[in-house]
């Protein structure tokens, strides 16, 4: 059953959410650029039989509120931040295990680096924390988006997320991330683009994961020695949903290992 949480952000945005479980330390998922909290669904299903857990549609996303765009409103991290911990507070969480994909990653990053507001953070797929090409091809990718008010620039962007064998949900993603409207999605990649990952990672004193289909940023391990690094096998982007046997095992020994 979707819930709502009157967040306690610039605005006052309600945020949508979906909550299940029982049990500590409660987790919070956070999706992707121009997706929603259907992303997590095989995780929201699977760390329900022995955690609350929760994941929230962003601002402008889903079933949230979608205020018009302007400084600050998606185009700065810490706004998604500040959405991702509101929910937390309406679900009851005391700093949960916060878990996002893609853009989402930014925002567990952003959340573990505010001091006593979550016990750890894992990023999926995450988009560039520190990568300079990357984030150099956000910042090239920015005038298309802004113009692709058909979706067409998108669709073929999220095609190439995915592998020859990726299957799950892949023709509903694609049409998704097509959907949102072009300000918001090009104001989101301002944000990615913008991130100072260095920055968060040195104030981040929380456990943190990073699980990838592909190799890691070879820059986070030199910036956060204590990181665990993961990588998937057979997948595209969308690792939480083609294959979450592997997501679901090494988040959860990413919790045991740190007492979690």
């Amino acid at each position: 059953m979707t819930e709502f949480a009157d967040a306690d952000t610039a605005g006052g945005v309600r945020l949508a959410y979906d909550s299940a479980g029982r049990g500590e330390p409660a987790m919070l998922f956070i999706h992707g650029w121009c997706c929603d909290r259907t992303s997590f669904a095989p995780q929201l299903t699977h760390f329900a039989a022995d955690h609350a857990v929760a994941a929230l549609d962003l601002r402008g996303h889903g079933d949230s509120d979608r205020p018009e765009p302007g400084a600050g409103v998606y185009d700065d991290i810490s706004g998604f931040a500040d959405d991702a911990l509101a929910v937390a507070r309406a679900a009851g969480f005391d700093r949960p295990v916060v878990v996002g994909h893609s853009l989402g990653g930014l925002v567990s990053l952003a959340c573990a680096a505010r001091s006593g507001a979550v016990r750890a953070a894992a990023m999926l797929a995450s988009a560039p924390v520190l990568d300079p090409e990357g984030k150099a091809a956000l910042a090239q990718s920015f005038p298309a988006i802004a113009a692709d008010e058909d979706g067409s620039w998108r669709t073929a962007f999220a095609s190439g997320l995915f592998l020859p064998t990726d299957s799950v949900r892949r023709d509903e993603i694609i049409a998704q991330m097509a959907a949102l409207p072009a300000e918001i999605a090009a104001a989101e990649l301002r944000a990615m683009e913008r991130f100072h990952g260095a920055s968060a990672l040195a104030r981040t004193e929380v456990p943190l994961l990073s699980v990838d289909p592909a190799d890691a940023e070879p820059e986070l391990r030199a910036e956060s020695p204590g990181i665990a690094i993961g990588r998937t096998v057979g997948a595209g982007h969308f690792i939480q949903l083609e294959v979450p046997e592997q997501v679901n095992a090494m988040i959860e020994r990413f919790l045991a290992i740190n007492g979690l």
